[in-house]
This record gives C-alpha cells, sequence and structure tokens, in this order.
C-alpha cells in the first residue's frame, strides 16, 4: 500500500508498474514534453523526469512508496535544496547520453524561405537575404550587467525553483515545484539599478544581418541552404543555424519534373501533318528552334523530347535533363474551305467509310454541345420536363439534336 501516487500519476502508471513500465511511459512522455518540441512545457518535462527519477531507483521508489515526496526529502533523496539531477541528465541517460552537453550549448536553428524563379535555378544566382537576429550585448559583454552586479536570486535562493505547499487533506500535503519567475529559473538576479541600459539585463540585441545566398544551378524547390553558427546568440550557448529553404515560383512556360522541363506548345493542323519549325526562348535567354520535319505527324496531345535542354543536373551542371514537349493541335474553323473543294483535300486522306442509309434508319444532325444548358426533352419544336405535364399524358422517350 503507497502513501501517495502523485509520481506514479504523472507517469500515467499503477503503483504496480513494473520497471519496464515505467520506462515505457516516461520515454513516451519525455519525448512529447521535451522543451525542444514544446518549449512551454518546461515544468511538465520536470515534473516527470523527477518522478522517473525516483520511480526508477528501488531504494527511492520503496522511500516513496512508504512516506510520500516528504519522506524522499527528508531521506536524501534528492529533492530538496537543488539537490534534484536536472531533467536533462535522466532525459540523456535514458535515451543514450552524450547529448546534453550538445542541446545546452547550441542555441536554436533559425528557417527562412526564400522565394527564387526556375530561371534562379536553372543559371545559379547569388542573393542578398536581411535579417534580424540576436547578438551578445557589447556594452556588457553579455552580463546583463555590470561586473559583480550578478547576486543570489532571494526568491527561491538560488535554486531556481519555487516551492509551494498544499494542504490535500488531514495530515497530507502535496508539495508543487515551478520555475522562479523572479529569476526565470537562473538562481541569480541583476540588481535593478545596476542593469546594462543597452540590453536592459537581456543580454542579447537585435541587429541587422545581410547574409549572401548562393543558389547553385540545378537545386530544387525545397531544397535547405545552411549558414552555420549564424542564428541567434545567447551567452552560454553555440549559436545555432540559419536555414534558407529555397521556394519555387510558378513559372509561365515550363514546368520542373526532376531534371526534365515539361512545356506545352500548340501547333496547327497544317503543322501536325506537313511539318513545321518553331522558335523556343531557353532558361538562359537562348534561342532554339524545333523542327518537325513533313511526314512526321503530330499527333493531339502527344509527347516529344529533346535531349540535353532540360535542367541542369546538381552539382555536374554540364549535364541537363530533357526539354518534354506536349502539343496540343489547332483545327481550323468550320466553312474553312469551300464545300465545292472538299473533295480536292479528301483526295490525300485515306478513304472515308461510307455506309447506305435504308428506310428504317433516321438520320439526325450533330448540334453544338452547351455544357450549362438545361436537360430537356424536345418535342415538336416545344421543351418538356421529364415529368408529366398537367393533362396526364406521357411524351415519347429519346433524346434529340434539334436540327439546324
Amino acid at each position: 500500500m503507497v502513501k501517495e501516487t502523485a509520481y506514479y500519476d504523472l507517469l500515467g502508471v499503477k503503483p504496480s508498474a513494473s520497471e519496464d513500465e515505467l520506462k515505457k511511459a516516461y520515454r513516451k512522455l519525455a519525448l512529447k514534453y521535451h522543451p525542444d518540441k514544446n518549449p512551454n512545457e518546461g515544468d511538465k518535462f520536470k515534473q516527470i523526469s523527477q518522478a522517473y527519477e525516483v520511480l526508477s531507483d528501488s531504494k527511492k521508489r520503496e522511500l516513496y512508496d512508504r512516506g510520500g515526496e516528504q519522506a524522499i526529502k527528508e531521506g536524501g533523496g534528492g529533492m530538496g535544496g537543488g539537490g534534484f539531477s536536472s531533467p536533462m541528465d535522466i532525459f540523456d541517460m535514458f535515451f543514450g547520453g552524450g547529448g546534453r552537453m550538445h542541446r545546452e550549448r547550441r542555441g536554436k536553428n533559425v528557417v527562412h524561405q526564400l522565394a527564387v524563379s526556375l530561371e534562379d535555378l536553372y543559371n545559379g544566382a547569388t542573393r542578398k537575404l536581411a535579417l534580424q537576429k540576436n547578438v551578445i550585448c557589447d556594452k556588457c559583454e553579455g552580463r546583463g550587467g555590470r561586473k559583480g552586479a550578478l547576486e543570489c536570486c532571494p526568491i527561491c535562493r538560488g535554486s531556481g525553483m519555487q516551492v509551494r505547499i498544499h494542504q490535500i487533506g488531514p495530515g497530507m500535503v502535496q508539495q508543487i515545484q515551478s520555475i522562479c519567475m523572479e529569476c526565470h529559473g537562473q538562481g541569480q538576479r541583476i540588481n535593478p539599478k545596476d542593469k546594462c541600459k543597452a540590453c536592459n539585463a537581456r543580454k542579447i540585441v537585435r541587429e541587422k544581418k545581410i547574409l549572401e545566398v548562393h543558389i547553385d544551378k540545378g537545386m530544387k524547390d525545397g531544397q535547405k541552404i545552411t549558414f552555420h553558427g549564424e542564428g541567434d546568440q545567447e551567452p552560454g550557448l553555440e549559436p545555432g543555424d540559419i536555414i534558407i529553404v529555397l521556394d519555387q515560383k510558378e513559372h509561365s512556360v515550363y514546368t520542373r519534373q526532376g531534371e526534365d522541363l515539361i512545356m506545352h506548345m500548340d501547333i496547327q493542323l497544317v503543322e501536325a501533318l506537313c511539318g513545321f519549325q518553331k522558335p523556343i526562348t531557353t532558361l538562359d535567354s537562348r534561342t532554339i528552334v524545333i523542327t518537325s520535319h513533313p511526314g512526321q505527324i503530330i499527333r493531339p496531345g502527344e509527347l516529344k523530347c529533346i535531349m540535353d535542354e532540360g535542367m541542369p543536373v546538381y552539382r555536374r551542371p554540364y549535364e541537363k535533363g530533357r526539354l518534354i514537349i506536349k502539343f496540343q493541335v489547332i483545327f481550323p474553323e468550320d466553312n474553312f474551305l469551300p464545300v465545292d473543294r472538299l473533295p480536292e483535300l479528301e483526295r490525300f486522306f485515306p478513304t472515308r467509310e461510307k455506309i447506305e442509309v435504308t428506310e428504317d434508319m433516321e438520320e439526325v444532325d450533330l448540334d453544338e454541345f452547351d455544357v450549362t444548358q438545361d436537360r430537356r426533352r424536345h418535342y415538336n419544336g416545344e421543351a418538356y420536363d421529364d415529368d408529366d405535364d398537367d393533362s396526364g399524358h406521357h411524351h415519347r422517350g429519346g433524346v434529340q439534336c434539334q436540327t439546324s
């Protein structure tokens, strides 16, 4: 029988949980509430780490089961006056170790999007990007005030944590720990009269930074360019990186697909049948002439390609993909040729299929189709709804195109 279950409740397990169940529960919660993933859940992360630190130690767990959190404090469990090990120590020990110092040394990475054209990715380009970043204050050298101005926080007495005792029943109390709001968990503060006027004791100031971003030929939409150590600065931390993410703008002619470029081309029917020459402006402002030789039929929707006129291959810019062209054949307008001259044109095409119309067949003409027109049934030149009319007569079914 355990005296209190607060630590078990934090981990979401029963007091009878095995060591493996404790490990699984802590792993799941630690990943969820880790400060790198949820900066606003620092208190929660510390609480679950504290609970696991006690329950994963058989002696401390036995002591906790008998006397609760107060017994841990009195028994030297390390939860009292600042002796509790860092939650990051527990996290790193549990997840393999070696990572804590690296995480605490480095600041956060900063990510920016950079809009680029398809021409930039084809030819390569250099772009200047103006950013605002935090840098360590020169006036106080990142101390926040004059030398020796740091003093032990009088509220938390240097522990960085505030402890409140909450009575939950006769003879039963609950201890709640939270980050000290006076020193923000640092355990030290600067006397207001000694604060640096340049940074107001924040130890950092905002500064404008101009970055030159070199876009190499063949880079892709979404590709990242990293500037190591150019991120926000903070005392005691190695600056993080600035990461530039390329965002390709839509092109009016070309679409990229890997190392290939795709474009649409409209040609007349006579060009599709008899050949053509079409000039194209490339992404590096050259003019190439597309040639289709007489006798080479281009069909509607057909794909053709030109080798080595696509995108440059990243880091191998002298190699290029294909330029793929999708053709749209434009047919002539109605009555483009007098009816009496159509037989002259017909002589050059394969023979049409002819049928014999008998008396039991009905001839109808094709009409223009309007997708917005209501579907109506036509009878004697008048339109009727599909339902029976008021007279009760049901009109003949079947769809008939109106003749011109």
